[in-house]
């Protein structure tokens, strides 16, 4: 179930964005968790497409073809998938903990997204200028070259 939201068809795709959710290991949330985390901050609906939990299931977010909200002046032309995790006990370190099954859930959700769009680039939030977060906590650009992507 997609979360419907009232912004614009997404005319192209160039990114294909890895978030994380900047939760600790031992917290499971999903798409309506954030759902909500983002309603209160005064959005229509949760702005990442995807949301991979912590056992790997992948729940959809907002609509795919739809524009998210999850890379400043990037929406437009990317795709937003956020793993939940990416944050040490401490609730502030930045941590790669995320799962096995995460990881093997993000290769194949991110394999069928490139048979979409073949073109789209696979890189973290921190890849983009003006981003000074450690979000997705690791190196997107070297796990999708490692994963043929």
């Amino acid at each position: 179930m997609a979360y419907k939201t009232t912004t614009k068809v997404r005319e192209s795709t160039d990114f294909i964005v890895v978030h994380c959710a900047a939760t600790q290991a031992k917290t499971d949330i999903g798409a309506a968790d954030i759902d909500r985390w983002h309603r209160g901050q005064g959005w229509q609906t949760l702005g990442y497409h995807y949301v991979i939990r912590r056992n790997g299931v992948v729940e959809e977010g907002r609509e795919e073809d739809k524009i998210g909200s999850h890379v400043q002046n990037h929406n437009a032309e990317s795709i937003g998938i956020c793993m939940v995790g990416g944050v040490a006990d401490d609730g502030k370190t930045a941590e790669n903990n995320f799962t096995t099954e995460q990881f093997a859930s993000l290769k194949q959700l991110v394999a069928s997204l490139k048979t979409k769009y073949p073109n789209a680039v696979v890189q973290g939030h921190r890849d983009f200028p003006g981003v000074s977060k450690a979000c997705p906590s690791f190196n997107v650009k070297d796990w999708a070259k490692d994963n043929k992507l």
